[in-house]
């Protein structure tokens, strides 16, 4: 992990496309902006991690679970 000191209005490079800048700092956070090319997903980390956990529960599925509902939804 890389871990940099940077004040307001300053920023951080990441490849040629994606800049990070400092916008204001307070006692309690920080406010940050980000460029990034549109293709570039861009998501807090808390809810990276909340879909990580629904896609990982969404797979525990059973086969017959699903069967069932799909010929729920032919009907």
């Amino acid at each position: 992990m890389l871990i940099l000191t940077r004040k307001d209005n300053e920023s951080i490079k990441i490849a040629d496309n994606i800049e990070i800048k400092i916008i204001q700092t307070t006692k309690n956070g920080v406010k940050i902006g980000i460029e990034a090319p549109k293709n570039v997903m861009i998501l807090r980390g808390e809810l990276a991690d909340e879909i990580a956990n629904t896609n990982l529960q969404a797979s525990k599925i059973d086969s017959k679970s699903i069967n069932e509902l799909s010929k729920k939804l032919l009907k």
